[in-house]
């Protein structure tokens, strides 16, 4: 199955980093594709974006300073496909795109993401004290899977301060 491309830019205000494609954004070649993952619904809920976007334009989600990749670019069925040696790879693949593009925030959405990223094995929601790349803000999201057992209204209130970021700083 094709890998899901990436939406780079320079001058992203946040990079949205996954563990890596479900099999849905392979075949249709969108991030976030899967109908019962809320990731959309969460940006929109929660104020980052100014109306509900579907996956088939997440592209267009640049226009807002939005970019899209994962710590592992294979598709597959779930988190536990992933072979350790992809994480290695990809942790690596990683923090060179990050400096290269160097966004204003990396957004990790899910704990799990950003401990392969960082190698730290405790993490809050939220910024991180402590980037590994000091130019960067590093920001732990909940995952937007619609297997997280978490309230929607605490995942949207945590997005929400991305938002309340973002508005501040005047992007």
């Amino acid at each position: 199955m094709p890998e899901v491309p990436d939406h780079l830019d320079d001058g992203l205000s946040i990079l949205f980093i996954g563990f890596n494609p479900s099999l849905q954004s392979g075949e249709t070649g969108h991030h976030y594709a899967n109908p019962r993952n809320n990731f959309y619904r969460i940006l929109h809920r929660s104020g980052l974006t100014p109306r509900l976007y579907d996956a088939s334009e997440d592209q267009d989600l640049l226009k807002l300073g939005y970019g899209f990749t994962n710590i592992v670019a294979r598709p597959t069925r779930g988190v536990d496909d992933i072979e350790r040696q992809e994480y290695a790879e990809g942790r690596e693949i990683l923090r060179r795109k990050l400096r290269q593009y160097l966004p204003r925030i990396a957004c990790f959405v899910g704990k799990g993401v950003y401990t392969e990223y960082s190698r730290r094995s405790k993490v809050d929601w939220g910024f991180q004290p402590d980037p590994v790349i000091p130019e960067i803000h590093e920001f732990v999201a909940p995952s937007s899977s619609g297997l997280v057992r978490m309230p929607m209204e605490e995942i949207v209130g945590i997005y929400r301060r991305l938002a309340e970021f973002i508005e501040k700083q005047g992007s």
